[in-house]
């Protein structure tokens, strides 16, 4: 009987610390250690939603999150337009780890209520394959056609919420895998964009990942740090304000200054920056109002 107890006993602890392993596991991957965001006392909210639509790029429904400012269902009920604020996840990663782990909601709420930035909307799309790595580069490979589907994304966007739809009122930004994303998607884009922000990214690929079957001109092509030199007169004719920033512990720091170098001499506005920090969510965090502003300072100019 005492025996039967005692492993019952066992077992309901086994039980537990199971349950709070799973919990706390569960926690840090949604926050990454970070507390849930909260906006502080006074700041009103945005509203976060998700929207789904059908991809021609993919040829599938797909799904991106759209975080709407403070005061947005009066102000455009008015008539009010936005710029947009598009932000690619890396690989690993989410669009709600912008969210949860970057509290770029919150930031944005309290920029705005502190008229720090202008109200814009957010943009994340989810460029998942499936898979948990998700290695797609946002690229057009035989792996799927992701350099697209961000543009089927702009356009849905342009469609359903009231945007300023010219380059001059879209950014494009992300983090590691989708730093480098959106340099090259920007850069292949000039029409489309006029603000981009890598935050520790890259500037080259190699064959490997959705890259591994690739020819030397797709890997050209799909390399910034190759064909920045030959964009002179893309550049001239539609300049792009850029920021460029990684960790003083990030092992690509010296590459990230080499092409901010290249992108400035090729015709393009570069501010270039080395943060405290290595790659990861608490260099992201820190410097993410800092982003948010830079978009919106530059929204508009020419």
């Amino acid at each position: 009987m005492k025996r039967a107890m005692a492993v019952a006993v066992a077992a309901a602890w086994l039980a537990v610390g199971l349950y709070g392993i799973e919990t706390y596991a569960s926690h840090y991957y949604t926050y990454r250690g970070f507390p849930p965001p909260h906006d502080p006392p006074g700041v009103a909210k945005g509203q976060l939603k998700t929207v789904r639509f059908f991809s021609r790029a993919l040829g599938q429904e797909r799904r991106y999150l759209i975080y709407l400012p403070p005061r947005y269902a009066q102000d455009s009920a008015l008539g009010k337009r936005y710029p947009a604020f598009y932000v690619l996840h890396g690989s690993p990663g989410s669009p709600e780890l912008f969210l949860n782990a970057g509290n770029l909601g919150v930031d944005l709420d309290t920029l705005v209520a502190r008229r720090r930035a202008r109200p814009m909307l957010v943009v994340f799309p989810n460029g998942s394959d499936g898979s948990y790595r998700s290695d797609t580069e946002w690229a057009n490979t035989p792996h799927g056609r992701f350099e697209d589907f961000v543009l089927d994304v702009v356009h849905n966007v342009d469609r359903r919420f009231p945007t300023r739809a010219d380059r001059r009122h879209r950014a494009l930004a992300g983090n590691s895998e989708g730093a480098y994303a959106a340099v090259n998607i920007a850069l292949h884009h000039l029409k489309t964009f006029g603000i981009l922000e890598s935050w520790s990214g890259y500037f080259s690929v190699h064959a490997q990942g959705p890259f591994k079957h690739a020819s030397l001109l797709d890997l050209y092509r799909n390399s910034p740090d190759l064909y920045v030199p030959n964009l002179h007169a893309d550049l001239r004719r539609r300049p792009v304000h850029a920021f460029l920033y990684t960790g003083d512990r990030d092992r690509d720091r010296q590459k990230v200054a080499d092409f901010a170098h290249r992108l400035g001499a090729a015709g393009a506005r570069v501010t270039f920056a080395v943060y405290k920090g290595h790659h990861s969510w608490n260099l992201w965090r820190r410097e993410t109002p800092l982003m948010l502003r830079f978009a919106s300072d530059n929204f508009g100019r020419r």
